[in-house]
Formats: structure tokens, C-alpha cells, sequence
């Protein structure tokens, strides 16, 4: 365990962080080179300091600080990011200026995963009259995570409307595509999907937008195309992430997700190191775990399991961010299955979007609650998601309450979609269908045995 002590300090230091005025100067934290956002703020801290009445400049830095956050995957920034534009809004003229701090506040709730609030600060920043098509984008975003999609579409075609007169085509395509890409990869037009997300790295190309994210559209890219199959495309995005910005904690752990489909175990501990090295996402920890498991090192898959239980408690912003990821690992690994539920429930609380909803569906099929798994599942699949992941367990929950057929189709789709959608499931998804077929053979013989 004394390599994870190396990296824990990243997460620890939130609440160290807590006691620090946003507008002192505080000891960045470098993953390689001084960036241009470690400048700006750099910049804005002295700026604040000299001009401590001065709203945009507070506003400025908070923006930084949710830019750092962004970047590291550091959840401390969140916290510095909140205090400054508290700050920026005390300060600033209740009138279409605020419309910038109030977004900006917006976007970093929305990273805290407090979804209502995100909504109150877009749509409080919709009122300034002010025009911000921002504001309507986050407003989109936050009604998308709370699962009210045909919300989250009006505000996305406000800001395709309004955009098209007073944004570039590129500007306008950089803000809006990959979030109707994401609404159409729900609704299950995966193609659609894939060409709006090259259209949003196009315009991100050409606008010179931070390289962190340029990255994350490269690796929403890659999860589009990892989950519809293609691994030869999800391979490309993963690595144009990297080339992007080479500490993209996320492409990192999807190429190695990918690594482990193609059977290249060894390269994917490798690249999921170095993922979770940078940022000790709960997630990734545990697919590294996973690879460990597949390859027999037990000692070292139980290491990373034990750090994702870690770092879920860690701080009460670790326990909001990570009820979903928690919950979906203690139903995978079958352990705190009672824990797992009362994850579930609580974030079902906070949004309604069908992952959360396959969460519980999972988490009661994992607790024995086959009934209630079959109703949540059933919310999951209203907006026929083409996500193997969601479709396998959709399968095994029939399986489970005796409608094979029906368990039949949903694996059969799960694997065609993807064959080597999870390390695991997988394999699990073959084997019940294996199971499946030996039960209708069973059958017949008997049928054909009364005849």
C-alpha cells in the first residue's frame, strides 16, 4: 500500500484547502509542466489581491480555479472555485452582469454533482436577460443528468437557435454538438451520435479551446465508439486524447480499457497506472483491479479494490461524487449489497437519468429483489440505449425471473453490440446464454420423450 500513499495526498488536500481564502495565494499542485491556467491564476491572485473590490476579476479566478479541476481531477479546486465566485457575486451589479459568475458557479455545482443547484444558478443566470447561451447550455446539461431529457433538448435547440445569430458556426458547434451528441447516443442513435462528436472536436480544432478539453472529446469520442463496438476508432480517440493532453486521466483508462478487450493485459495495468497515478479515479481503480483479477495477481486486485471503498469515504464531496461508481462495485464484487442499495436510493434522490436507474435495477438484482430489479431496469431502457453494459444487465435480470426469450435478445444484443463490452460480464453474458440454449435443448428432449 505505501505506492497509494504517494497519490493520496491529491484527495486529502480538500480539506486543507477548505481554510484558505480563495483570493491568498495558494501552492498549486503540478502534473508536469506549469500550465497556462496555473499562470492565470497565478495572474488573477495577484489581481485580486490589488483590486479586492473588482468582481470580474474574482470571477476570473474562479473560472481558473474549475479550469484546474477540470485538468487534475482534483476535487479541492471545486472548493476554491465555489468561495471565488461567492465572492464574485457579492460583488458584482445584480443586472446582466452577474449572468457571467452565476454560470461559472453553475458549471462547478454541476462538477459537484449538486444538479439542482446547477440548475437554480443557469436559470437565475438565463433571467439577467443578459443572452449568455451558456447559461442555457448548462441548464441543458443539469436537466440531462437529472434525466429530464426532453428538458435538457429544449434548452439544447435554445442554444442552437439563438446561437446561430450571434455565434460562429465553429463557436456554435463547439458548445453545442457533443451535448446533443450525448441526447442522441440515449436515445440510441449511436451513428448520429459519433458524427456530432467529431464535429464538436472539428470546431474545438479550430477555436483552440484548453487541451484538457479537446482531450475530453476525444475520450467522449472513444466511449461512443468503445461502446458500439468499434475498437479500432476507440483505440484512435482514446490515443488523440493522450496527444491532446497527456495527462487526460480518463483517455488514459479508456485506452487501457481497450487493451484489456483486445486481450493486451499487461499494457492495460500499465496504462491504467499511469491513469490513476496522475488522479485515483474510483472507477479506474477498480478496473484495475479487474485486470489484476484477470490475470491472477489477487493480492494486488484486492489492493485497488480496498483504495475504492478508500477514496469513496475519503470526504463528504468523495461520498456524493461516488455514490453511483460505489454502489456498482460493491453489486459487481456481491459484497455491502445492503450498503450498495442505500448508495442507489440516495442518488436516485439527486437525478432520475437511466444510469442511475440501471444502478438500482443492478444493485436490487445483486440483493435478490428480482421484481423491483425488472421495474428499474425497465426505466433504464425507456429511451432504447444501445449500451451493452445496460442491455446485460436488462438480460440477467430476466434470466433471472424465468423470460428467457426476452433475456435472450438483451444478451444477444449486449455481445453483438460489443463482444468485449466488460472484462467480465462478457464472459458471464456468454455463459448464460450457453446456459439458455442447454435449457430449451433439456426441454424439447423432454417434450419429445412424452410424445
Amino acid at each position: 500500500m505505501a505506492k497509494w500513499l504517494l497519490i493520496l495526498p491529491i484527495l486529502c488536500a480538500a480539506s486543507a484547502w477548505s481554510q484558505t481564502a480563495p483570493f491568498e495565494s495558494v501552492e498549486l499542485k503540478h502534473i508536469g509542466p506549469t500550465s497556462e491556467t496555473d499562470t492565470q491564476i497565478q495572474t488573477l491572485q495577484n489581481h485580486v489581491k490589488q483590486a479586492p473590490d473588482d468582481y470580474a476579476g474574482y470571477d476570473g479566478l474562479g473560472s481558473a480555479y474549475f479550469q484546474k479541476a477540470r485538468e487534475t481531477g482534483d476535487i479541492a479546486y471545486y472548493g476554491l472555485a465555489e468561495q471565488t465566485l461567492k465572492k464574485a457575486l457579492a460583488l458584482v451589479p445584480q443586472d446582466f452582469r452577474a449572468a457571467d459568475p452565476l454560470v461559472h458557479m453553475a458549471a462547478v455545482c454541476m462538477g459537484e454533482h449538486r444538479f439542482s443547484d446547477a440548475l437554480a444558478y443557469a436559470q437565475k443566470a438565463v433571467g439577467t436577460g443578459s443572452g449568455n447561451l451558456a447559461a442555457f447550455a448548462i441548464e441543458g446539461d443539469a436537466y440531462t443528468d437529472m434525466g429530464d431529457y426532453d428538458e435538457a433538448a429544449t434548452a439544447y435547440n435554445i442554444v442552437q437557435s439563438l446561437g446561430r445569430a450571434v455565434l460562429s458556426p465553429l463557436a456554435l458547434s463547439y458548445m453545442s454538438d457533443s451535448r446533443m451528441a450525448y441526447l442522441r447516443y440515449l436515445h440510441g442513435d449511436s451513428a448520429g451520435a459519433i458524427q456530432l462528436m467529431k464535429s464538436a472536436i472539428g470546431a474545438a480544432l479550430q477555436t483552440n479551446v484548453p487541451r484538457e478539453n479537446l482531450a475530453w472529446l476525444y475520450f467522449e469520442l472513444g466511449e461512443r465508439y468503445f461502446q458500439a463496438g468499434d475498437s479500432q476508432n476507440a483505440d484512435l480517440s482514446y490515443q488523440s486524447g493522450i496527444t491532446a493532453d497527456p495527462h487526460h486521466y480518463r483517455s488514459l483508462a479508456g485506452l487501457a480499457k481497450v487493451r484489456a478487450a483486445q486481450g493486451k493485459l499487461e499494457e492495460s495495468i500499465e496504462l491504467y497506472q499511469r491513469s490513476i497515478a496522475i488522479i485515483p479515479f474510483p472507477v479506474y481503480v477498480a478496473e484495475l483491479g479487474d485486470v489484476y483479477k484477470k490475470v491472477g495477481r489477487m493480492n494486488l486486485a484486492k489492493q485497488q479494490y480496498d483504495l475504492v471503498e478508500y477514496i469513496g469515504h475519503l470526504s463528504k464531496l468523495n461520498q456524493v461524487l461516488a455514490n453511483r461508481e460505489l454502489a456498482l462495485f460493491y453489486a459487481d464484487q456481491g459484497i455491502k449489497l445492503p450498503l450498495a442499495l442505500e448508495l442507489a436510493r440516495k442518488e436516485l434522490e439527486v437525478r432520475h437519468d437511466i444510469y442511475t436507474w440501471d444502478t438500482l435495477a443492478w444493485v436490487l438484482y445483486r440483493n435478490g429483489r428480482f421484481q423491483e430489479a425488472a421495474e428499474a431496469i425497465n426505466k433504464a431502457l425507456g429511451l432504447h440505449t444501445n449500451d451493452p453494459l445496460l442491455l446485460f444487465h436488462a438480460g440477467m435480470i430476466c434470466h433471472t425471473l424465468g423470460k428467457d426469450s426476452d433475456a435472450e435478445e438483451f444478451l444477444n444484443r449486449a455481445l453483438k453490440t460489443n463482444p468485449q463490452f466488460h472484462i467480465f460480464h462478457a464472459e458471464v453474458a456468454t455463459r448464460t446464454l450457453e446456459d439458455i440454449a442447454q435449457s430449451h435443448a433439456r426441454d424439447l428432449r423432454s417434450s419429445n420423450a412424452q410424445r
